[in-house]
């Protein structure tokens, strides 16, 4: 017909009957070749910028709390090695506004053995001996007892008074209460500051609200950690109960595909329905319940998250949630009833090929060893790139001075003529930075890191999809079935990925990183502009970030059918891409009734694992089980081990999942070719299976009429 003609020439010609093609080809030569050399250049780069970042960095930075003297507190084999604390002078001048900009507080600081326990002023303690040893302790090398208090006032060797403090993070910080209502330290509300002047105690707040301003997070980092360290057998027990019940739901599919998507179906519509119930329960138990009726926003950021638990707008907002989900899975139901019977249909078959292809089962933790490999490198890389600074020292004084914020030596700062200038200055540790040219493109080795990562990242996946495809593709394509199958097809299909379509992988995993990094940059950006009142520039980054995520998901979809085509043709990326585009494009209603509602019924297995493992781990870490209540470990966040055992059983039951997605995918493909290279004759019988023909309406002629 001329329509039809019209139409394959806008999207391709269809494929040609061949009688010699058996599957995917054997006799095949590399593609891609340049990207394959950009690749390994890349690779070794990679591995160069590794190297040079361990060289140069020290992680040490980022563990240990560091002194004026750019020095660690309590490294091992140092003589601070006792002296774990970080101590400061005038915790008060913390109180400055350049404390936010800078990180460090324009006062000295020295690492103690323990922190202040009483209320001591240099005036009072010079009389005692007994006080002044004590006091020495904070004071720094070289004060004798022939010094004056002016000398040593001036020469900044002592502070001028010492708080009860108590170590926060490794840093001694006053020991603030309340009495009354009013902000006490030590138990007493006033106090002398050491130079004549009676401060009240609210006075040292400002101070340690930002000295504090940075660490804050790593007291909830410190917190999750030791969450982890008390629960992490558990965790792994939960993530393996997720592996066994994400292996077991796939072999029920194996032989009794058919009735376990229903059930899936069903049991999926309970756990949401059970998650709505449960949340209307502490709807309603906090009603009446004091502070229960405060909004999140009025309550604001806490670090203590089981606060958001305590107030009745978190369990309604979840409830709510639950529900927007429950609804719109029981309406795609609904309306897909009579494709779901196609998709098992499909998923049977998918079923029959991961049978005969046992091997795919184990090869998603191939994948995930690679990745967890990349991610390690990534990881380890990031932090000796951000700790291979050199420490800075700045000039910081209490009076005007033109030197103020200016850089200097420590070493013979007492002898510099900034000194002379601003006798009261001090140099002191301020950050690590440096000016050689390794630190000039510091942040461009940074960029290079994150984008080698996402390059490797992706890499690494699309192997897995081709060599999945390849193994699959050899199933379907085989006329005896399993007798025309290579022994070891999914080996076969990785030897041949790897020998002949290295660039071809690279180049596919390239262009999606570009865009990967592009939105990393606008979310960038986005963060830059938070405070920005230009709501053209906001509406344009945000048209921006919805495009590119877009775009990343069209260049998924391509990329994944691509390397299918690859896998069976063995042509380069971007005639590949073409053709399985142009192949689903002729299909597209065809591709909306099977493909996609194979993918949500996929989903809803992966939703149901994770659904069933979470409620157990949610009533076993929260102790709402009295069975349980001796056996759960003691937790600060009851969450954090709910909320890793929910993505891990996630990550576990996406892993077979994928495999059965890649099966389907690869399978339908294969099917569209199927029904266009074959008319269901004698010399071209159709190799899809037969339930699929008989829901398609289509039979081989040399089959009787049913």
């Amino acid at each position: 017909m001329p329509e039809e003609g019209e139409y394959f020439g806008k999207h391709g010609e269809p494929r040609k009957y061949d009688p010699s093609f058996k599957g995917p080809i054997q006799n095949r030569g590399c593609t891609d070749i340049a990207c394959c050399i950009l690749f390994i250049v890349a690779i070794l780069g990679y591995f160069a910028v590794g190297i040079l970042a361990w060289s140069q960095g020290d992680p040490r930075k980022v563990i240990y709390p560091t002194d004026s003297r750019g020095q660690f507190c309590g490294q091992a084999g140092t003589p601070l090695e006792n002296k774990p604390y970080l101590f400061y002078f005038n915790i008060m001048k913390c109180a400055s506004p350049m404390v936010l900009l800078e990180f460090q507080c324009p006062t000295t600081q020295m690492c103690v053995e323990k922190c202040p326990e009483k209320f001591m002023t240099l005036v009072k303690a010079y009389v005692n001996r007994n006080d002044f040893d004590y006091y020495r302790k904070y004071c720094k090398e070289g004060v004798t007892n022939s010094m004056g208090v002016p000398q040593i006032l001036k020469e900044g060797l002592c502070p001028a008074m010492l708080t009860p403090s108590l170590p926060f993070t490794r840093r001694c910080f006053p020991a603030l209460g309340q009495k009354g209502g009013v902000v006490t330290v030590g138990n007493i509300t006033h106090f002398e500051d050491g130079i004549g002047n009676i401060r009240e105690a609210k006075d040292l707040v400002d101070g340690v609200k930002n000295a504090t301003v940075v660490i804050e997070a790593r007291q909830v980092v410190m917190k999750i950690f030791e969450d982890y360290t008390q629960s992490w057998y558990w965790i792994l027990i939960g993530l393996v109960i997720a592996m066994l019940t994400s292996l077991l739901f796939i072999v029920l599919l194996r032989f009794l595909a058919g009735i376990m998507v229903w059930i899936m179906i069903a049991l999926v519509i309970l756990v949401i329905g059970y998650g709505i119930f449960h949340c209307y329960m502490e709807y309603a138990a906090l009603k009446g319940e004091p502070g229960a009726n405060v909004t999140l926003q009025e309550l604001g950021f806490q670090t203590d998250f089981t606060v958001y638990l305590q107030i009745r707008q978190t369990w309604l907002a979840f409830m709510i949630i639950l529900a927007i989900v429950e609804v719109i899975i029981i309406l795609l139901l609904i309306f897909l009833r009579k494709r779901i019977l196609i998709a098992i249909a499909l998923i049977k078959e998918a079923s029959r090929a991961i049978g005969h292809v046992m091997c795919s089962l184990v090869y998603p933790l191939f994948t995930f060893f690679l990745l967890v490999i990349v991610i390690a490198y990534w990881a380890v890389t990031a932090v000796f790139l951000s700790t291979s600074n050199e420490p800075v020292y700045k000039v910081f004084n209490e009076t005007l001075c033109e030197h103020s914020r200016a850089t200097c030596e420590p070493a013979n700062y007492s002898i510099s003529p900034m000194k002379a200038q601003c006798p009261d200055s001090e140099c002191l540790f301020a950050f690590y930075g440096g000016e050689t040219v390794y630190h000039k493109y510091l942040i461009g080795l940074q960029f290079y890191n994150v984008f080698l990562f996402f390059w490797c990242a992706n890499f690494v996946t699309a192997l897995g999809q081709m060599t999945l495809a390849g193994a699959f593709a050899s199933y379907y394509w085989a006329f005896v079935k399993p007798d025309d199958m290579p022994a070891f097809p999914v080996f076969s299909a990785l030897g041949r990925s790897l020998r002949y379509h290295t660039g071809t992988l690279a180049f596919g995993s390239l262009i999606l990183s570009i865009i990967q990094i592009i939105r990393v940059l606008l979310e960038y950006l986005d963060h830059k502009l938070k405070g920005a009142q230009n709501k053209f520039a906001k509406f344009l980054l945000c048209c921006l970030k919805c495009c590119f995520w877009c775009l990343e998901k069209f260049i998924k979809f391509l990329n994944r059918n691509a390397y299918i085509m690859v896998a069976i043709y063995g042509k380069n990326f971007c005639t590949s891409a073409r053709d399985a585009f142009f192949l689903l494009l002729r299909n597209m209603i065809r591709v909306a009734v099977l493909d996609k509602v194979t993918d949500f019924l996929l989903f809803l297995g992966k939703l149901l694992i994770v659904g069933l493992v979470g409620v157990f781990a949610f009533f076993f870490f929260s102790g709402r089980v009295r069975a349980f209540e001796n056996t759960a470990p003691s937790l600060h966040y009851y969450w954090v081990p709910i909320l890793t055992v929910v993505i891990g059983s996630y990550l576990i039951a996406h892993g077979f999942f994928s495999v059965y997605a890649m099966c389907v995918d690869t399978l339908f493909l294969c099917f569209l070719e199927d029904l266009e290279r074959n008319d269901g004759s004698a010399e071209r019988p159709y190799l899809m299976p037969e339930s699929l023909r008989k829901i398609l309406n289509k039979k081989n002629k040399n089959q009787p009429a049913e």
